[in-house]
């Protein structure tokens, strides 16, 4: 009698075992599945992900961001309002890495990964590298994580950027500037 229980009871501690190692693999499938799909549905946002990035020297920079469209709306003033903290993009904070300890609008950056902000002005934007880069838009930006700011003067272009974009651009002395264009608004600053 007693080695047919303890038959019964491995029987049930096997069973047991089973559907866990079962369940298991089938939530780590689906994780991994909506893992996928989360970054495949990034690419059918309205503002979809876009990467720039570039060496300047021996310096690398890449900005990852979202693209909103101006879609015939007024955007900076109106839609991005001027002096108010602003997530740079859509969605997702807008980020900047760069390889080595760097000098971003005049003052030194350490290397790693920053969140990118601005408070647009209508004579004068502030760029504002933050120190915690994974975070939602701006709504929990916290100021006392700045890493750095630094002042930079707009230039209205002539031409139409329906979609945000960023440009990394470098001249032949190591010498490279980061520009935003969106709207008829152009900002441009320096990294090196």
């Amino acid at each position: 009698m007693k080695i047919k229980s303890i038959k019964v009871a491995t029987s049930a501690i096997i069973i047991a075992v089973s559907l866990f190692v079962a369940g298991s693999v089938s939530a780590q499938t689906e994780k991994s599945d909506k893992t996928k799909m989360t970054a495949a549905k990034k690419d059918e946002r309205p503002s979809p992900p876009k990467t720039t990035a570039a060496t300047v020297g021996d310096l690398s920079i890449t900005i990852n961001y979202s693209q909103p469209g101006v879609k015939g709306r007024k955007i900076f003033g109106e839609l991005v309002p001027f002096g108010k903290i602003w997530r740079t993009g859509a969605n997702e904070a807008t980020t900047v890495e760069v390889s080595r300890d760097c000098k971003v609008g005049g003052s030194f950056l350490k290397a790693g990964k920053y969140a990118l902000f601005t408070i647009p002005g209508a004579d004068e934007w502030t760029i504002i590298f933050n120190s915690v880069p994974d975070q939602w838009g701006a709504y929990k930006y916290d100021e006392s994580k700045d890493a750095l700011r630094f002042k930079v003067k707009p230039q209205q272009t002539k031409e139409l950027t329906e979609r945000l974009d960023f440009t990394i651009a470098s001249d032949k002395t190591g010498n490279g500037t980061v520009t935003l264009k969106w709207e008829n608004t152009s900002v441009t600053w320096e990294m090196r």
